[in-house]
C-alpha cells in the first residue's frame, strides 16, 4: 500500500518543531496577526533565532506572510494566509484528538 503523497507532504511542515504551534498560535490571534516580540514571548521556550528560522520556513511554504507597518515607529507583523488558515482549520481535530487522549504533566501531578 502507498502512502498519501499530501499527507507526507504535510507532515513534513506540520512535523518540524514549532511549526504547528506557530500555526495554531496565529490563528488564535486578533486577524491572524502577531509581532516577533509577541510570539516570543508566548512561545516561551523558543529562540529568537529559531523563531525567525520558523516563520522565515513557513514564509517560503505560503502559510505566514510578513507585513510592514507604515506606523512610526515602524512595526512587522506576521500573519497566516488562506492557506495557512486553512491548516490552522484542519488541525483542529487534532487538538481535539490530544485533549482527549494526551496527559499533559501537570495533569499528571495534579492527580
Amino acid at each position: 500500500m502507498e502512502i498519501c503523497p499530501y499527507l507526507e507532504e504535510t507532515f513534513k511542515i506540520v512535523g518540524r518543531s514549532w511549526n504547528g504551534l506557530i500555526i495554531n498560535y496565529l490563528s488564535r490571534c486578533t486577524d491572524y496577526t502577531a509581532h516577533f516580540s509577541d510570539m516570543k514571548r508566548d512561545l516561551k521556550t523558543i529562540t529568537p533565532r529559531a523563531l525567525s528560522i520558523k516563520l522565515t520556513d513557513l514564509g517560503e511554504w505560503g502559510l505566514v506572510e510578513k507585513k510592514i507597518v507604515s506606523t512610526s515607529p515602524v512595526s512587522i507583523i506576521y500573519e497566516l494566509t488562506e492557506k495557512g488558515r486553512a491548516l490552522a482549520e484542519a488541525l483542529k481535530p487534532m487538538e481535539d484528538w490530544a485533549r482527549t487522549y494526551i496527559e499533559l504533566e501537570n495533569e499528571v501531578k495534579a492527580k
